[in-house]
C-alpha cells in the first residue's frame, strides 16, 4: 500500500509574504507570511486537493515532478511537502461500522490465542487488497 505522498511546493517570496503553488496539482495554491507558516498552509492545501483520489487510494493522483524538471523565477525556491496517506486518511473518516462475518472455529481459536484484534487484522486486510 502507498505509505506516503510527496509532492514539490514552489515558494515565492514577496514583500507582503510567501505564495504556495504546486506544479503538479493545478489550482493548488495558498500563502503565508513565514516559511514555518508556508510549510503547514502548503501541506493543508496539498491534503485538500488530493481528497478528490482517496477512493482510489491516490492511483490516480498526479504524478510528482522531478525537482530537476522545475525550473523557478526570481524569489521561488522548492520545498517538499509530504503526506502520510496513514495518517491522512484516519482524519477522514474514522466512524467505526460493526460487520459480522464467519470464520473457521481452528482459526478463531489460533487467533485468539495469540490475542489478536479481529478488527485490526481485518482492517489491514482490507486496506493491503484495495491497494
Amino acid at each position: 500500500m502507498l505509505k506516503k505522498l510527496i509532492y514539490p511546493a514552489v515558494f515565492l517570496q514577496e514583500d507582503d509574504g510567501i505564495t504556495i503553488t504546486f506544479p503538479d496539482l493545478p489550482g493548488c495554491i495558498s500563502c503565508a507570511n513565514t516559511f514555518e507558516e508556508a510549510f503547514d498552509m502548503g501541506k493543508e492545501a496539498m491534503e485538500l486537493y488530493l481528497e478528490d483520489y482517496v477512493n482510489d487510494m491516490f492511483k490516480s493522483a498526479p504524478t510528482p515532478s522531478k525537482l530537476k524538471d522545475i525550473r523557478l523565477e526570481k524569489n521561488e525556491c522548492i520545498a517538499l511537502i509530504e503526506l502520510n496517506v496513514d495518517d491522512y486518511l484516519k482524519t477522514l473518516d474514522n466512524t467505526a461500522v460493526k460487520k459480522t462475518l464467519t470464520i473457521p472455529a481452528w482459526l478463531n481459536k489460533a487467533a485468539l490465542e495469540r490475542q489478536l484484534n479481529f478488527s485490526q487484522v481485518l482492517k489491514e486486510a482490507l486496506i493491503e487488497r484495495l491497494s
